[in-house]
């Protein structure tokens, strides 16, 4: 038998073989997992495998066989594998750096990932394209040269599209809004799904789907709800009859102030200063503002209303989500009814009083 037999029996081989072949790689790496390359490695040999085993077998075939009049069959073949075997390899890549700031304890943003993949189909596409203009002989220069006029039209009929694909850009980069963040603008309010290369998709507290062009959001306000680290406020007036008894007032805002200090889900100086002395690397920028830590605990007779004297009560709960906050908000409401029960001061509500004269005869002369 002559080389190329040998070749062709080599490759059938390796086809039968490759799920055993894989299988032992895979149990390879899986012992080399500490190894964070090779860890992911593991999880994508099937995915980079496949289209690469393909691209073998596709161009054994052509040679052995010796089709010189499907050559135009071969590159659109090998084009479409090594496409796909390029996206997978990326893919791999990004998954790996994935990995590598998780394992960092770092924040991981899955919109820039989703960005780099995106414009990874967008560079294999491009090259596609360019590809299958070289096969058939046009002058890629000549095009690029005559582009002129018609690279302005093309330029004014997409600008919408190309400025919100840079408004993509600038909100990612701008480290504003995430995958997952709760945020508010003028015309809705919801649950960041996606950000796309051209738009965004929030999914409203209703559950319907809102799909937003990038520049829209860019260039407006935006509320985010969800990025902050610690603190999410409680602010309520305890409205009391008015009385002249001064001491039961300051004893019950005391009562109520060492309540909040003492409550497992206020926060206050002591219960975040591991967090400050983590963070706090340097005073370039307040704590509070950078991570979005509040502490703020205040207890004070703030007003003297129609019919109440008003204690204002503000703090912050550790939690920040929704359900966590109602929880501790509810908790802290009903210790202070317990204190207020447990005074002299009662709760004030609007009031009517009617005076009624019993003097008679005041209108004869």
């Amino acid at each position: 038998m002559n080389t190329r037999v040998y070749i062709i029996i080599g490759i059938v081989l390796l086809n039968i073989l490759f799920p055993f072949l894989a299988k032992h790689i895979k149990y390879f790496l899986f012992k080399k997992r500490r190894n964070i390359f090779l860890k992911l490695l593991y999880s994508r040999v099937y995915k980079i495998g496949i289209p690469l085993l393909l691209l073998i077998d596709i161009n054994a075939f052509f040679w052995y066989f010796d089709f010189e009049n499907f050559k135009s069959i071969k590159f659109f073949i090998n084009l479409f594998l090594l496409s796909w075997l390029f996206y997978e390899v990326i893919k791999y890549f990004i998954y790996t750096a994935i990995s590598i700031k998780v394992t960092q304890k770092k924040r991981v943003r899955r919109e820039l990932f989703h960005l780099i993949i995106n414009l990874a189909k967008v560079f294999i596409a491009l090259i596609v394209f360019v590809s299958v203009l070289s096969f058939y002989g046009v002058n890629i220069t000549a095009i690029i040269t005559s582009l002129g006029i018609g690279g302005v039209i093309i330029g004014l009929a997409a600008k919408d599209t190309l400025s919100n694909f840079f408004d993509s850009i600038r909100l990612i980069s701008s480290d504003a809004i995430h995958v997952g963040d709760w945020i508010e603008t003028r015309d809705f309010e919801g649950f960041v799904t996606e950000i796309g290369l051209t738009y965004t998709q929030i999914r409203t507290f209703d559950n319907s789907l809102i799909v937003i062009p990038n520049t829209k959001l860019a260039n407006d306000w935006v509320r985010n709800w969800s990025r902050r680290l610690i603190g999410r406020r409680i602010k309520f007036w305890v409205k009391i009859k008015y009385t002249l008894d001064i001491d039961e007032v300051n004893r019950v805002i005391n009562e109520i102030r060492q309540m909040l200090i003492s409550h497992p889900m206020i926060v206050t100086d002591r219960k975040i200063e591991t967090i400050k002395n983590k963070l706090h690397k340097n005073n370039l920028f307040i704590l509070e503002d950078k991570y979005g830590v509040r502490k703020t605990l205040l207890v004070y007779l703030d007003e003297f209303d129609e019919y109440s004297m008003n204690i204002l009560v503000y703090a912050f709960s550790i939690t920040i989500d929704w359900e966590g906050w109602l929880k501790v908000k509810q908790d802290v409401l009903l210790k202070v009814l317990e204190i207020i029960k447990n005074s002299k001061l009662e709760l004030a509500y609007p009031t009517s009083v009617i005076f009624h004269d019993e003097r008679k005869n005041l209108w004869k002369e």
